[in-house]
């Protein structure tokens, strides 16, 4: 199990667009990837529903924490997401 702490980038939070950008990138590991304020608290990161009950805001820390095949990898990739401003990505 790996895990990092994690500055928000987007300035509104892990609301609708965020969310759902985690929840698809979380959900295309082979890793199990969950997500919340603390350790204590975590929540599936794969489910846009859950993270966005989290109610995290910009700016705000949050526990990433990964554990299987491609840990790594999948813990370096999501780190760099959450910390971008997902509300400027523009979509593909």
């Amino acid at each position: 199990m790996l895990s990092t702490r994690v500055t928000i980038g987007s300035s509104v939070g892990l609301h609708a667009r965020p969310a759902r950008l985690l929840a698809e990138a979380a959900g295309k590991q082979a890793a199990s990837v969950r997500i919340g304020r603390s350790e204590d608290a975590l929540v599936d990161a794969a489910s846009i529903l859950a993270v966005m009950s989290l109610g995290v805001g910009g700016g705000e820390d949050v526990v990433l924490v990964v554990e299987g095949e491609g840990a790594e990898e999948t813990l370096r990739e999501l780190s760099e997401l959450l910390a971008q401003d997902l509300d400027a990505v523009v979509p593909a």
